[in-house]
């Protein structure tokens, strides 16, 4: 299982928190490419729902990762 910014991206409108299912029928049905399914599929299914992409990719990048400040523009 490996995830990029690009496949991650796909789940970025997914209705969190949402279960391991929720999330493969919403990649699905959003046209999100067979990377983005099979990396949900290895999840481990213990039943719980998952509350934002972080907790599927730990090292899901946040804004204060980016050195951009916003007030400058």
């Amino acid at each position: 299982m490996y995830w990029t910014l690009e496949l991650a991206s796909y789940l970025e409108d997914a209705p969190w928190p949402a279960a391991k299912d929720e999330l493969i029928d919403f990649a699905i049905r959003n046209g999100a490419p067979l990377e983005v399914v099979e990396n949900l599929q290895a999840l481990e299914d213990e039943g719980d729902t998952y509350e934002s992409i972080e907790e599927i990719w730990p090292d899901y990048p946040s804004r204060e990762d980016f050195l951009f400040n916003e007030d400058e523009y």
